[in-house]
């Protein structure tokens, strides 16, 4: 849709620091096309000054007059013929993004349960039977409980959380529901509370 007189955004040159705002910008471009060196170099200070008004609680940090002065150049995509305060020619680095980082996408049969609890199953099924794999299988059952209830919106059966964790540790943890007394899951339904407002 383009209507004449109005100017969008989407329509525009994009920012190189959107955080300065397009009059800034605008701002720099003039001076890039200023002839006059020293009429120049005063528009430039100008901006600098304008933009160190813009963010006056970074002024604390030592780099502050350089972090304007590079954020300068950038944004005159180091077209801007100025006798520099200082060293700008690092100031390309700023711009560059990082490489994304690499998130782990491993498969699991239940999502609920989370990717933790899995691992947990493995230790469960390497250990050997005594106290140590007796706490850990509690910790883990009860964590399985849990993880249920928060998904399943409060409900929580104790059958298949024992039958789940017999079945991903290939059977080597088989909890008996007479003799083991899960932890009291508290379910916050945050209706409930609004209604009692």
């Amino acid at each position: 849709m383009n209507i004449e007189g109005l100017d969008y955004n989407t329509q525009r040159e994009k920012l190189i620091l959107p955080e300065y705002g397009r009059e800034i910008q605008n701002m720099v471009d003039h001076a890039i096309q200023i002839e006059d060196r020293d009429e120049r170099q005063r528009c430039a200070e100008t901006i600098i000054g304008i933009m160190e008004r813009m963010f006056p609680q970074n002024k604390e940090n030592n780099d502050h007059q350089q972090k304007l002065w590079d954020h300068l150049a950038l944004m005159s995509r180091f077209q801007l013929d100025i006798d520099w305060p200082f060293d700008v020619q690092q100031a390309a680095r700023i711009a560059v993004k990082p490489e994304p980082l690499p998130y782990p996408m491993t498969e699991i049969p239940v999502r609920h349960y989370g990717n933790m609890i899995f691992e947990m199953f493995e230790k469960l099924k390497s250990m050997e039977p005594g106290p140590e794999r007796d706490e850990l299988a509690r910790m883990t059952a009860n964590q399985m409980k849990r993880n249920l209830a928060q998904w399943s919106h409060g409900s929580a059966d104790d059958e298949k959380v024992v039958s789940d964790i017999a079945r991903f540790t290939d059977g080597k943890i088989q909890l008996d529901l007479d003799n083991f007394k899960f932890e009291k899951v508290e379910f916050k339904d945050p209706e409930r509370k609004r209604k009692k407002k």
